[in-house]
């Protein structure tokens, strides 16, 4: 193999190497084009002369047209460079590149682009799709390669080969777990052969095509996904609200309603669904825009502490107490306070958050009963806990929830808005990378699928945390794509544990996969009846059983 990295800064800059990298030495995102150049370094043979830098050269013009290849935010034009790229570093004189929809190559081609091949032969390498050679590469996941298809006995029997009169073939699946499309090349001229180094030029370009090509393919269901929410989005500002789903487009609905007033509105909902960015994208829409937002988690100021927080103090109302402090509410005068998790608020403190909301007034802690002050503060409340459930035991003011029931919004689960997860996750991936100052990588598709199939009971923020866990896995594999495994904790590999040492995830998960290979069974391995009886859609059967690794002869 090409010892790259020895000679590339004699390549790019005309100097002799001085000296040779050593395999221990970290790759990092900065330098991500030399991350990729040491796929290419063969340190077993322990050569120390300088390679030949006509070779590294072309080494170098491949990634470099791969880093370009990047760029593309369409498919077809992807598609089309992507070939190109292809017939400039083999001897192929007829080349076809298909993407499948959904990872099912049995659903028929949505994408493809050819080149050097008659409408005719389009259609014959399109029926091999399903048998023969480019059958066999998406079975196998491994790349096909034969010097004669016509001589070769796995396909010369074949009435696909015989027509065509083919000759030399290489045939390479894009990805795995399943293949995200093929690539399909052929010489024509019996003299011609692939060589090893073709292989491997061919391999490298679809391992670098995969994380492209899921990041594309997710650009593009994302555009053919109805939003609901875009009437909402056309008329309120929702920087960085992630999701399109018609859960989300309800939410926005009340928002629209709510944003306009000044009256106090109460977030529902549970744990990490996201109240604190909805009560700013409340702020932000309504008349107080632009003025102060105070956000405020009750649960995190001692019990003790939580009056003198919110309304102030003044000088000598406690011991500590050596001058006048402004409260959390003055501070969000002319503007809003969010009161984060309100129904653990102090009992004493919820009588006199009362008093403001009915007079506007209140008094900061003092020793002589000072003057009470006027407030023009908008108050969003947020809460994960059953308020009326509290009122019942006593935990919680019932005149107070009174008050604070003016405009109610519910926040839905993730569950409730499973559409929105392949989104949310991008966008995590996307900031995760950013925020830890490593360079851009994407989800890799069975990644996608897992993600969306699992459960969260914590929400979008299980979500995100999940997300930054499976980057810096990645990370530090030195890998440009998140897997599945970097995600979830695989039990496959581990001692069967009891029900009791399961997860609630991985117990959802056995319970999901027992389900559907039941189903399917049934169903004779038929998936859309199957997915008629479970009342899901076919598509999302797909990706159930793909996520859940279901195989589908076992199933069947």
């Amino acid at each position: 193999m090409v010892r790259l990295c020895a000679v590339v800064l004699a390549v790019f800059t005309g100097s002799p190497a001085t000296r040779r990298p050593l395999p221990c030495e970290p790759a990092t995102d900065e330098c991500d084009f030399a991350s990729r150049c040491r796929i290419g370094l063969d340190w077993s043979m322990g050569q120390s002369e300088v390679p030949d830098v006509d070779g590294v050269r072309r080494e170098r013009d491949l990634y470099l047209r791969l880093l370009e290849l990047g760029h593309e935010n369409t498919v077809t034009p992807f598609l089309q460079e992507a070939l190109s790229l292809l017939g400039e570093i083999t001897c192929a004189d007829e080349a076809y590149l298909e993407l499948f929809e959904n990872g099912d190559s049995s659903d028929g081609p949505r994408w493809w682009a050819a080149r050097g091949l008659s409408s005719e032969k389009i259609q014959d390498v399109r029926t091999s799709i399903s048998r023969g050679i480019i059958a066999e590469a998406v079975k196998s996941g491994q790349t096909v390669v034969t010097q004669s298809a016509l001589l070769d006995p796995r396909f010369c029997g074949r009435d696909s080969v015989a027509g065509s009169g083919i000759e030399a073939v290489l045939c390479a699946p894009i990805g795995a777990d399943p293949p995200r499309g093929v690539l399909y090349v052929t010489c024509a001229d019996p003299r011609q052969k692939f060589s090893e180094e073709d292989q491997r030029r061919v391999e490298l370009v679809t391992r670098h095509l995969a994380p492209l090509t899921d990041r594309l393919l997710l650009q593009e269901r994302l555009k053919r996904s109805e939003d609901a929410t875009h009437p909402w989005r056309r008329k309120l500002r929702l920087d960085g609200l992630i999701g399109r789903s018609n859960s989300m487009a309800e939410v926005l609905r009340e928002v629209a309603v709510a944003a306009p007033s000044s009256k106090t509105v109460l977030l529902v909902g549970e744990t990490g669904t996201g109240k604190s960015h909805l009560a700013r994208l409340i702020h932000e829409n309504g008349p107080r825009a632009g003025r102060p937002f105070v956000e405020v988690n009750c649960t995190s100021i001692p019990e003790n502490l939580v009056e003198a927080e919110l309304f102030g103090y003044k000088r000598g109302a406690f011991t500590g107490a050596i001058g006048d402090r402004i409260g959390l509410v003055g501070q969000a005068e002319r503007g809003s306070i969010f009161l984060d998790e309100i129904g653990d608020l102090p009992w004493g403190t919820q009588a006199k958050l009362l008093h403001l909301l009915q007079s506007k007034e209140y008094r900061p802690l003092s020793n002589d009963r000072a003057e009470p002050l006027r407030a023009d503060v908008r108050i969003i409340a947020g809460t994960n806990v059953d308020l009326v459930r509290a009122v019942e035991e006593r935990k919680f003011r019932q005149d107070l929830l009174f008050r604070l029931d003016v405009i109610t919004i519910r926040m839905p689960s993730l569950a409730e808005r499973r559409d929105d997860i392949p989104e949310l996750a991008a966008a995590f991936c996307v900031e995760a990378c950013r925020s830890e100052g490593h360079a851009v990588r994407s989800l890799a598709a069975d990644a996608i699928r897992a993600l969306e199939t699992a459960e969260w009971p914590g929400n979008v923020r299980q979500l995100e945390n999940a997300v930054l866990r499976g980057v810096l896995h990645a990370v530090e594999e030195g890998l440009m794509q998140v897997e599945r495994r970097h995600l979830f904790r695989e039990t496959s590999t581990l001692p069967a544990p009891d029900a009791a040492q399961l997860t609630y995830q991985e117990a959802t998960r056995n319970f999901q996969r027992q389900f559907i290979e039941q189903i399917l069974r049934e169903c004779g391995g038929n998936v859309s009846e199957a997915a008629r009886q479970i009342d899901v859609s076919r598509t999302y059967l797909h990706e159930l059983k793909k996520a859940l690794g279901i195989d589908r002869r076992r199933a069947g």
